[in-house]
C-alpha cells in the first residue's frame, strides 16, 4: 500500500465567510465582519480604522454592490458621503456574524506566504494595486477637505460625538 503525501489543500474561510454571509442574510439579519487591516491586500478608508480593524456591514441592503470572489470580497459604499471601493482578502477577515444577535464565528488572520504575495505582483496592473500602494496596502483615504470639516466643529453647537470600539 502507498501512501503519497496530499497536496496542500487551499484554505477553507472564502467558503466559511460565504456560508455565515447567505446564513445571515437569509435569517434577515445584518452580516458584519472584522477585518484586520495589516493583511496584504486590504483596502479600506483609513479614517474609519481603530486598533488595526475595521468593521464593514457587508448586507446587500447597505453597500451599492459586493462580490464574494475566490479570494477577495470587493464592494463599494459610502462612508461620510463619499463612495468607496473596498477589498478585503479573505485572509483577513477575523470574524463574521449577525448585527442584531452576535450569532456567527471568529476566524484565524491569514497573512498571504511570500510566495503568494509574488503571485499577486505578477498579476497585470489592472488587477493589483498600484506600486505607490503596496507598502500600506490600507490607503483609501477621503479627500483632504473632508478631514479638515470633520476636524473643526461647529462653533454654534457645543456637543460632540465620540465613537468608541
Amino acid at each position: 500500500m502507498t501512501t503519497e503525501k496530499p497536496s496542500a489543500m487551499s484554505s477553507n474561510k472564502p467558503y466559511l465567510v460565504k456560508a455565515f454571509y447567505d446564513w445571515i442574510s437569509d435569517n434577515d439579519l445584518t452580516p458584519y465582519i472584522v477585518v484586520d487591516i495589516n493583511v496584504y491586500g486590504v483596502l479600506v478608508p483609513m479614517n474609519y480604522v481603530a486598533d488595526g480593524q475595521i468593521v464593514l456591514n457587508i448586507a446587500s441592503s447597505a453597500v451599492g454592490t459586493i462580490a464574494l470572489g475566490a479570494d477577495t470580497i470587493e464592494l463599494s459604499a459610502r462612508f461620510g458621503g463619499k463612495l468607496e471601493h473596498i477589498t478585503v482578502p479573505y485572509g483577513a477577515i477575523g470574524a463574521i456574524y449577525a448585527k442584531e444577535n452576535g450569532a456567527g464565528t471568529s476566524l484565524p488572520i491569514e497573512h498571504p506566504s511570500g510566495e503568494e504575495v509574488e503571485m499577486l505582483e505578477d498579476v497585470p496592473q489592472t488587477d493589483k494595486p498600484s506600486k505607490k500602494q503596496k507598502p500600506s496596502l490600507s490607503s483609501v483615504t477621503s479627500s483632504g477637505d473632508d478631514k479638515e470639516k470633520a476636524a473643526k466643529p461647529k462653533s454654534k453647537s457645543k456637543a460632540s460625538l465620540k465613537i468608541i470600539k
